[in-house]
């Protein structure tokens, strides 16, 4: 079993990010199309994967992955973005993938991070 957070504020991407995700192996999910969404959300049920977005409507994928860690330490993370550059900061272990998503990377990256 694998829990993953998808902070994501497209729907659509959203629902394709789920679909890799249970076809690769993940159990569980919860959303966040917002940064405090993404707090919130793992804050009431600790992912052990976190995808994410770099710009959200609300905030951004980054500060929210990193107020998530610091509450509840390392997290492995998948930035998945149209703005690579952008994804500030991005420290390892997270990975960088830029939109649109190629799925053989995204599903190594995944096989690499997730606890399965």
């Amino acid at each position: 079993m694998c829990r993953v957070l998808i902070i994501e504020d497209e729907v659509l991407m959203a629902t394709d990010l789920q679909g890799c995700l249970q076809a690769l192996g993940a159990t569980s999910f919860a959303f966040a199309e917002t940064e405090s969404e993404a707090v919130e959300q793992a804050r009431l049920w600790r992912p052990e994967l976190i995808t994410s977005d770099v710009r959200l409507r609300i905030g951004t994928g980054p500060r929210a992955v990193e107020i998530i860690q610091r509450e509840m330490g390392p997290v492995p993370v998948i930035f998945i973005t149209a703005t690579p550059e952008d994804c500030m900061p991005c420290e390892h272990p997270a990975r960088v993938l830029a939109k649109p998503m190629h799925e053989p990377t995204f599903a190594a990256a995944f096989r690499a991070l997730a606890p399965i």
